[in-house]
């Protein structure tokens, strides 16, 4: 077993906690695990772009060459075009329908959807709608782990496990509500992959 993943997105759009969670799901399976943040920066807007490298084989390198990433887990979607690139042929991008318009020449979002969807392999989720309906407006991060389980060569309950682990300090009602964002998008996934 072995995924390359790319983690894309703007700073305060719950990257680290989709790392973490990943993160946390591997190491309890006893799989090695390389992560590095590439650049990015921790304020609200800014640009983020994690490489997460889960095998149960030794990882000897933490950034993913171009061309290589199984899954491109965008929680925005001009991000996803900055990494494309880095997408394996037979890979997937998973991206987040709703912008972060935080530049003034922000592409125009009809046709970014179309080039995007034009692609093989993409699922695109409106992923905030789904966690709004959720009533888990801060969830829509777990969403789009949801929406990108299919591909990570891993069972939906290992993933289960990795959100106990990361807001179980943060009691039973934070769980279940990032429980239910993860089921959210992994039914979403199935259903239009």
């Amino acid at each position: 077993m072995k995924t390359d993943i790319i983690l894309a997105g703007v700073g305060g759009q719950g990257i680290l906690s989709i790392a973490a969670t990943l993160g946390a799901a591997a190491l309890e399976n006893d799989w090695y695990l390389k992560q590095a943040e590439t650049h990015g920066m921790s304020q609200r807007g800014g640009a983020v772009v994690s490489h997460l490298r889960i095998s149960d084989e030794p990882i000897y390198s933490d950034l993913i060459p171009k061309g290589s990433a199984n899954v491109i887990i965008s929680v925005e979607p001009m991000e996803s075009l900055r990494y494309v690139d880095y997408l394996a042929e037979d890979g997937y991008l998973v991206t987040n329908t709703k912008p972060f318009v935080n530049i003034p020449n922000y592409p125009d979002q009809e046709k970014l959807m179309q080039h995007l969807k034009s692609l093989q392999n993409v699922v695109a989720i409106d992923a905030d709608q789904i966690a709004n309906d959720l009533k888990a407006r801060r969830s829509s991060n777990i969403v789009m782990l949801g929406a990108a389980a299919p591909f990570l060569n891993m069972d939906l309950s290992v993933l289960e496990s990795g959100l106990k682990q990361i807001f179980g300090s943060k009691g039973n009602e934070i769980v279940e509500m990032n429980m239910k964002a993860l089921h959210a998008g992994y039914k979403f996934a199935m259903e239009n992959k």
